[in-house]
């Protein structure tokens, strides 16, 4: 089962975005970037690290370094399930 953003970000997940500084593989001289966004959870970063992994073994782009941030949107003190309804007439 797959959970939503929501339900992450209360478990203590936070976005984060790393850009991938790679060289091209015809032209090693080239330096190129990607920009990967996944909610992860700071500090150990299992799934940056898992694709950096992936990146390693399966892409054909030899990795020259990686910048990244991470940024927790919301805790569970700060979200709030809220029921009602409107009658407008």
């Amino acid at each position: 089962m797959v959970e939503c953003d929501t339900e992450l970000m209360l478990k203590g997940y936070g976005l984060t975005t790393a850009e991938f500084f790679y060289r091209m593989p015809d032209y090693k001289h080239v330096l190129n970037t990607f920009v990967w966004q996944t909610y992860d959870l700071a500090p150990d970063h299992p799934r940056l690290f898992e694709f950096v992994e992936f990146w390693q073994r399966e892409i054909e782009g030899p990795l020259h370094s990686v910048r990244f941030t991470h940024r927790k949107l919301i805790g569970p003190g700060e979200w709030q399930n809220q029921v009602g309804e409107f009658r407008l007439h």
